[in-house]
């Protein structure tokens, strides 16, 4: 089977094109110097674009903070920072670990040519449903991010509008509460940086859902290896060998056994590169998830103008489903490593001899140990670390509800 057939590159043809916008790569071997060089640059020229107005947005909290600014207006410019944040974190670690993507890619078509060669009605199923359901989740990601984007943009347009048809007269508003080295509500500036920061947004977006969607995108394939050998240990050993295998029998079983581990051993080996890919802004990506949630539900609480808390909302909708998707993949890619374990004890092992049975034991007792993703050996990547995000979340939102209650 050739490479341009593989499932696997098809999906990764999904997510292309936010790698080739936002200046990354999903395949650094390939590439010629001048190719390099030009994802190089538009990297760089993204980065210093989204890190300008980042800097800005800092200042203006930091400033803020120092001169008693509205406490609301602090919680509204809290979370684009974080997120900011965030997307730096994850596109480096993405440059950074450009080696260990080409070879965890490249052990994932591996994994899928070994499984080709035979087809199975029962195996394709397996497939198809995992590659339907990850479609989904993609699908329905870019919707949202798409409105995100569409709602933090249009806002500040709605709220002049709304004001001009109250008092008659023109109020400049920009997306994001930033300071420049020039006043960004002068109407000569104002264009410019409305489109400047709305070109930042799509940069966070681009970095986010790159890294985001790499990481479904593995975790899906990596449980369908892990599901496929659930499928081939459960059928191992044939119907017809209650009386034990013959000898012809047992040739054509050692080769399929020693195939299935390596096949194991392949899959262990690719969540091992994906935890060492993610792991570090996996740990980030906890630690700003519940101040995300927690500011963004209190400014849907705080803020009066409609048009805002309806930008909010949608904020807040994508931060959960963003964490909630990176531990439920999580989540889906350990239980099916465990899942192998059930598999092998299911099989007809009672009808083999006892060396085949021993055999079997081993990989029994082995494929017992999770393979999972962490957050720096902090927190396992499931959905009990989902939930705990959730309570951290509340916990800080009550604080801060009391903080503020006060001043009201």
């Amino acid at each position: 089977m050739s490479e341009d057939t593989l499932l696997f590159d098809k999906s990764l043809g999904r997510i292309a094109f936010l790698f080739r916008y936002g200046g990354l790569s999903l395949e650094s071997k390939g590439r010629t110097t001048v190719q390099t060089v030009k994802t190089r640059l538009l990297y760089l020229f993204n980065s210093s674009w989204l890190n300008i107005d980042l800097a800005g947005g800092i200042y203006w909290f930091i400033d803020g903070m120092m001169h008693g600014k509205s406490f609301v207006g602090l919680t509204y410019i809290a979370p684009c920072i974080a997120l900011s944040l965030m997307a730096n974190l994850k596109s480096l670690f993405l440059i950074f670990n450009e080696h260990r993507i080409e070879e965890l890619t490249e052990s994932l078509r591996s994994l899928e040519r070994m499984e080709s060669a035979v087809r199975v009605k029962e195996k394709d199923e397996i497939v198809a449903n995992e590659r339907r359901f990850l479609s989904y989740v993609i699908n329905m990601l870019n919707i949202l991010n798409v409105v995100l984007v569409f709602t933090f943009s249009v806002s500040p347009l709605v709220l002049m509008l709304i004001k001009y048809l109250k008092t008659n007269e023109v109020e400049l508003i920009l997306p994001f509460l930033i300071i420049y080295p020039f006043n960004s509500y002068d109407i000569h500036y104002w264009p410019f940086v409305y489109m400047h920061q709305f070109w930042s947004e799509c940069v966070v977006i681009l970095d986010i859902c790159s890294a985001d969607y790499l990481f479904f995108t593995c975790c899906s394939y990596i449980k369908i290896q892990f599901r496929l050998l659930q499928y081939d240990f459960e059928n191992i050993i044939p119907e017809n060998s209650g009386t034990g295998i013959t000898q012809s029998e047992d040739k054509e079983y050692k080769k399929k056994f020693v195939e299935l581990i390596r096949r194991h051993h392949m899959s262990i080996r690719a969540t091992s590169l994906l935890e060492a890919v993610y792991s570090k802004p996996t740990l980030y990506n906890f630690v700003s998830s519940s101040m995300l949630i927690c500011l963004t539900g209190f400014n849907v609480m705080a803020i009066e103008d409609v048009a805002l808390i309806v930008t909010f909302l949608v904020f807040l909708f994508m931060s959960l489903l963003q964490i909630f998707f990176l531990c439920f993949f999580g989540d889906m890619l350990m239980r099916s490593s465990m899942g192998v374990s059930n598999a092998v004890y299911n099989s007809r092992w009672y009808s083999a001899d006892p060396g085949i049975a021993k055999s079997l034991l081993i990989v029994l007792t082995r494929a017992q140990k999770p393979c999972k993703l962490t957050a720096m050996g902090f927190a396992d990547v499931n959905l009990m670390a989902f939930t705990s995000v959730l309570s951290t979340s509340w916990s800080y939102f009550c604080l801060l509800n009391t903080m503020y209650t006060p001043s009201i």
